[in-house]
């Protein structure tokens, strides 16, 4: 593969519902440019784009993938994207990268909620979009019904460009639009190389949708507009002219329709794309932060600086591969880069170009171009590479903070440094993924976006660093405080020989609300407690607020005050006045009307306006409290307030509510007293543990 210039590069994601043939389309792209000898499929292995072990075992995409494919003295970077809702951080470090968007929709179910919701991302980020309406070769397909659907839903800027030649309920051709030409891949006539005119029992559709392009072109120029409606047909250049307009600034959406696995429609979207999509180049400058804070903006050409940000990471045991776009200048094999993130040096042996599993070498990477280096010892996902002594630092990658946590510990002894190691590893190469070891619950907790994207990474941790876990549900942080003033009192006394230990206490309890940590104070008088047994008798009171009277949960909003007591000369001590101290916590919390507390989060709820029922319907069943909504384009904002106890695993059911539209972030807000019958349930729980 040859270098290329960034006014010769598309780069593409390529995204939509998972199940909908997006890597399908790429390989017969791959197989019909000789990219590849053979049609690879992810079923069976043998795909070049899905080639890792979970791929292969779920038979879907988990992972980004770059397809490079060099069509029409171009180079086009597809950037294969998951379509599965739980690995949508793969997701979005592919779509930031990109400049357009082609939408893979599956025939038989064209508006499944993964191609509404990359329509309205690809809508948000201002990504000029092509439409490829997959698996028409499938029996109980229709063209009409697909595209009717599409326009339905998305409006007016949904187009036809390429549309399907069905004979007796088959697929075997199909027309372009802008061409007027049809290509057999089935029958008779069948030569998919050679145009032959379109049949006539098409024609008038054909003039239908021809007629939609020449109106769209119309209201991308003053002068088309003019010629319009005057009745006058647009040449090809200035049809290419309107159309090129009309895409790239979202007026446009050309759908085209075929089949991946029959390659038909395939070589004219390669051409359509390379056509009609933007480069890298053409957004002229970009705005980057120097490491003082300040905005420059820097040229996306080869004429700049060199800057280049990782989007991507792949970490294991062998090192690291950092995927790379080109922002701008050039990167080369002997470019001498540091990281600006964090002012450290980076050693370049190579430079890779990336296609699905194969990296190869290459002399260097232009503007807008996305290949890899290895072994980076000081860089990860979302820093920028630069010249030495010119550094700038990208807008990083926004993703997805990940909500659902399960609790993780090794399976025998012989795992503990091996999963923790694994997890580092894990963390480093996935941005949604993290690991929080809480020092309350002494438990290692891993966060990521639903339940199958934990799987993944709990069968890598096993897989590649051969480390065995068991899992369950994080505990939840409770709390226990008291609601009545008491008075008690802690008497140790012991003799066993020589010296003896005593130590005798009275202390007040009360609520103190407001203060989380307990507050100590003292009345004694007349010297019942020398001065220098207060200390002992704080801690002693402080180590049982750490583990609470009802279920062990740390105690809170409390006041302690030592009011009186009595020692002895010989046999008192610190230890002694501690235990006593211990003891009077036992008799006051069996007095205090002690009450468990639960964490109460402010949760918002982002979700489409036909699910806002069924959304607010749930909160309620979890105990939850709406405290207001607010309508946003097409979608219901919901606050609320709910129990942590009451939304563990509310990713994975907010997915399944709201068809993967629904997205929520949640915050701590306060404690509240846990309503009976469930706090009994909690407190059995943990004596059963214990």
């Amino acid at each position: 593969m040859r270098d290329y210039l960034s006014s010769e590069v598309r780069n593409v994601s390529v995204i939509g519902h998972s199940g909908a043939g997006k890597t399908s389309v790429l390989e017969a792209m791959l197989y019909y440019t000789k990219a590849t000898d053979r049609f690879g499929r992810t079923s069976d292995g043998s795909s070049l784009i899905d080639f890792d072990q979970e791929e292969i075992r779920r038979g879907l995409s988990v992972y980004t993938s770059i397809v490079p494919i060099e069509w029409n003295d171009c180079k086009i970077n597809f950037i294969d994207t998951p379509g599965y809702l739980d690995f949508v951080g793969e997701k979005q470090a592919g779509f930031a990268v990109s400049e357009s968007c082609l939408i893979v929709a599956n025939a038989k179910n064209v508006l499944e909620s993964g191609t509404k919701l990359a329509y309205k991302q690809a809508r948000e980020a201002g990504k000029p979009t092509i439409f490829f309406i997959n698996k028409l070769d499938e029996e109980h397909t229709s063209f009409a019904d697909a595209y009717g659907k599409l326009h339905e839903e998305f409006g007016k800027s949904i187009i036809p460009f390429e549309v399907p030649i069905v004979e007796n309920g088959e697929c075997i051709g199909s027309v372009n639009i802008l061409s007027n030409k049809a290509w057999y891949y089935k029958g008779p006539k069948a030569n998919s190389e050679t145009p032959q005119p379109v049949p006539e029992d098409m024609q008038d559709d054909v003039a239908l949708y021809k007629d939609q392009i020449a109106e769209a072109v119309a209201m991308s120029d003053d002068d088309l507009m003019e010629k319009f409606f005057e009745g006058e047909e647009f040449t090809d250049a200035e049809l290419t002219k309107g159309v090129r307009i009309g895409v790239r600034s979202g007026e446009i959406c050309p759908v085209f329709s075929g089949s991946a696995i029959q390659s038909i429609g395939i070589q004219r979207l390669m051409s359509l794309i390379v056509k009609y999509f933007p480069t890298y180049s053409e957004k002229g400058i970009y705005t980057a932060t120097t490491t003082k804070g300040e905005k420059v903006e820097l040229l996306t050409n080869e004429n700049e600086v060199l800057t280049a940000q990782v989007f991507k990471t792949i970490a294991d045991q062998f090192g690291k591969i950092s995927y790379i776009k080109v922002l701008s200048g050039v990167l080369s094999s002997d470019s001498v880069i540091v990281n600006a993130n964090n002012g450290k040096p980076e050693k370049i042996s190579d430079v890779y170009t990336i296609r699905g599993k194969h990296q190869t070498k290459c002399g260097k990477l232009f503007t807008g171009d996305i290949g890899a280096l290895i072994k980076l010892a000081n860089t990860g996902t979302n820093d920028t590479l630069c010249e030495k002594g010119k550094l700038v630092i990208a807008d990083p990658i926004v993703f997805d903070e990940p909500m659902y946590g399960q609790a993780v510990m090794p399976k025998s002894k012989n795992d503990e440094d091996k999963m923790s190691n694994g997890l580092a590893r894990l963390s480093e190469e996935d941005p949604t993924f993290k690991v929080v070891v809480n020092p309350e619950t002494r438990e290692t907790v891993i966060y990521g976006i639903g339940d199958q994207h934990l799987d993944v990474i709990l069968s890598k941790l096993k897989n590649k660093y051969k480390a065995e876990v068991l899992t369950q549900d994080p505990k939840i942080m409770y709390r226990e405080t008291i609601t009545k003033k008491v008075l008690v009192e802690g008497r140790h006394k012991k003799q066993s020989g020589g010296h003896g230990q005593f130590g005798h206490v009275f202390v007040e309890f009360e609520p103190n609300p407001g203060v989380e940590e307990m507050e100590f104070d003292e009345r004694v008088f007349g010297g019942a407690v020398p001065k220098q047994y207060f200390p002992a008798v704080e801690a002693g009171l402080r180590e049982c607020c750490n583990e609470g009277y009802l279920a062990g949960y740390k105690m809170v909003n409390i006041k302690a005050t030592l009011t009186d007591g009595k020692y002895h000369d010989v046999d008192s001590s610190e230890m002694a006045f501690k235990l006593a101290a211990r003891l009077a916590f036992k008799a006051g919390m069996e007095k205090a009307h002690p009450i468990l507390l639960e964490p109460i989060m402010d949760i918002t709820v982002v979700v489409p306006d036909e699910y806002t029922g069924t959304v607010i319907g749930d909160l309620n069943k979890r105990r939850g409290a709406i405290m207001g909504m607010t309508p946003s384009e097409g979608n219901q904002i919901i606050e609320a307030q709910v129990p942590m106890a009451e939304i563990a695993r509310y990713s994975i059911e907010l997915r399944s509510m709201a068809q993967g539209l629904g997205t929520y972030s949640i915050k701590m807000n306060r404690y509240d007293p846990v309503p009976e019958p469930n706090a009994s349930r909690v407190i059995a729980a943990s004596k059963k543990a214990d």
